[in-house]
């Protein structure tokens, strides 16, 4: 039988600009993995962390995407691409058998599971199909029957972060936002208590959750969040997770209201932002997801946490330099592997 994964690896990570792909090539780094690091952005973050490949590449709908991502991994010797936002899966999913016979590893679900999860309206009537507390959802057309006194988030129904995320009170200021916001939909606003659910699901379906309350948000990050368990939320989000179908490494977000009821939110096929501190309380998150992208097992007992740990975050100055020099760096360092 396999033995856990020690191998070091050439891992791809895409999107090392954001939150998630830097923090995850940063842990990778720690495992002793190589870390190729890809991104749209000439000066994303992550190209500067140390022992890093940095790599420019297309943006995820541009038609050279496939071939430059192929390319890339066969130049490189990569032996498997991680996803760091979610415009990159789609892509993904769709080269899967290209990258496999290239020796080329992912762990994503099916393509189903993919636009359930990154199609926030499709998503909202798979919940909603499977019983399970989700914000009512309108699309633009249908504003008019919104009930009187309902708070609204409008936001694009595809995309990452918190980007293009407006709150508003009435009906007619959501209508002016949809004429504003790229492919709209609109949200009963929910409040309570945010979390995020740290989840890895393994290839028979089997799940952990590592839950974390959102104690302080800002521009849609978590500054300050804490673990904790809560049965309810633990049980909610493993229904959430099979209902799509979801697999390998993902976090769930939701409330959890006054009188106790569980909202999921949405589902996102990626590493969290705040992943760090998961495995600050104790759960072995990112090595068992390597160990489960190249088959073998995900040992479950390493993914256990303690509660009332606590993490918090901000924003630090990288680096400030020429950005010309900085180029000539990174060619430099590509050049050099």
């Amino acid at each position: 039988m396999p033995t856990e994964q020690h191998t070091a690896r050439r891992i791809m990570v895409t999107g090392v600009g954001a939150n998630p792909g830097f923090g995850l090539t940063r842990s990778l780094i720690r495992l002793g993995h190589t870390v190729i690091a890809a991104d749209a952005n000439r000066l994303a973050p992550g190209f500067l962390l140390p022992s890093v490949v940095p790599r420019i590449i297309p943006l995820a709908g541009d038609p050279d995407y496939p071939g430059v991502m192929a390319g890339l991994c066969r130049d490189l010797a990569v032996e498997a691409v991680v996803a760091g936002i979610e415009p990159d899966l789609e892509p993904l999913t769709q080269m899967v058998s290209q990258l496999d016979a290239d020796g080329v590893r992912l762990w994503l679900p099916d393509a189903w599971s993919v636009r359930a999860c990154t199609d926030k309206a499709l998503f909202h009537e798979v919940l909603t199909e499977h019983g399970i507390a989700t914000p009512r959802t309108w699309q633009p057309q249908e504003i008019d029957q919104v009930p009187d006194g309902t708070e609204l988030v409008v936001k694009p129904r595809r995309g990452h972060g918190a980007q293009n995320v407006h709150f508003v009170r009435r009906r007619e200021h959501a209508r002016v936002l949809c004429e504003l916001v790229q492919e709209p939909m609109v949200q009963e606003r929910i409040y309570g208590s945010e979390f995020t659910a740290d989840c890895l699901v393994d290839r028979t379906g089997r799940a952990s959750v590592i839950l974390r309350r959102r104690d302080l948000v800002k521009g849609g990050l978590a500054v300050v969040s804490t673990t904790f368990e809560d049965p309810n939320v633990h049980d909610l989000v493993v229904r959430t997770l099979g209902a799509v179908g979801a697999r390998g490494v993902c976090c769930v977000q939701g409330f959890v209201s006054g009188d106790g009821t569980v909202t999921i939110t949405e589902l996102n096929l990626r590493i969290a932002g705040g992943f760090p501190l998961t495995e600050a309380a104790g759960a072995d998150l990112v090595g068992q997801m390597v160990n489960g992208l190249f088959g073998l097992p995900v040992d479950h007992h390493r993914l256990t946490y303690r509660t009332g740990v606590f993490l918090t975050n901000y924003i630090e100055t990288l680096a400030v330099g020429d950005v010309a020099e900085l180029e000539r760096t990174a060619a430099a360092k590509g050049e050099a592997r």
